[in-house]
């Protein structure tokens, strides 16, 4: 079933709400919040489109002004409080981001499918680099997530936990495919490396395209399979 489209999307409109259901308050103090959260290690933030998010939530109903804040010499601040709207919002938008796998389309994962374009000696060298950052970051959130065990309950952290797992489980799949590039064992990777010390095209791989729905031009490999394994049932 394909996800509701709704009248957000902005991950930040949803920590907004999210906030907003604790306790009314100012935007600047919402930013407070999130920075104290370190929201920003799990949310793309950008700190001066906030009070846009805000007046966009207002203008669809989820979220209503509440009163004005003043403090000493300090300008006016409008408090904002969540609508019963915003909170069926909120609960309906956060069950569909759960439960739903999204496809996601990462920088690295375009890479990967094109990643034949290079030698394969430099392609094992880019992993390679790519391989210790990522053991490097696993190993800091590790770290990291130690101390914060000390002194807050798990579910507090589990976004930590996540981004320290999928770290991990990208090196490990590293690791694989870099020893199955060193020992020879990847399927294809003869004909990759003869691509490139000849500059043409392997006969078994034109073989291949021709194969592929839409003829020649297609990338080797089961395109069309793996599009419909990625669209489910």
């Amino acid at each position: 079933m394909p996800a509701k489209r709704r009248k957000l999307s902005n991950p930040l409109a949803l920590a907004v709400l999210a906030f907003l259901a604790e306790r009314s308050m100012h935007p600047y103090e919402i930013a407070q919040l999130l920075r104290q959260r370190g929201k920003e290690e799990s949310i793309k933030i950008n700190f001066g489109s906030l009070y846009t998010v805000v007046q966009n939530l207002e203008k669809h109903g989820f979220v209503t002004a509440a009163g004005v804040q003043k403090q000493g010499n300090r300008p006016e601040r409008t408090v904002y409080a969540i609508t019963d709207a915003g909170r069926t919002e909120m609960h309906d938008w956060l069950t569909e981001i759960v439960a739903a796998p999204r496809r996601e389309f990462t920088h690295f994962e375009a890479a990967l499918s094109l990643i034949g374009v290079l030698p394969p000696d430099e392609a094992v060298e880019a992993l390679q680099t790519r391989l210790a950052r990522q053991e490097v970051l696993a190993a800091a959130l590790r770290g990291a997530l130690a101390k914060l065990y000390e002194t807050l309950p798990r579910v507090f952290v589990v976004e930590t936990e996540y981004q320290a797992h999928m770290l991990e489980a990208e090196a490990a799949w590293l690791r694989g495919l870099l020893a199955e590039l060193a020992d020879g064992s990847l399927s294809g990777v003869a004909e990759w490396r003869a691509w490139h010390e000849t500059g043409e095209m392997p006969a078994e791989w034109r073989d291949l395209e021709e194969e592929l729905p839409g003829g020649a031009g297609g990338t080797p490999g089961a395109a069309q399979e793996t599009q419909d394994a990625r669209k489910g049932p």
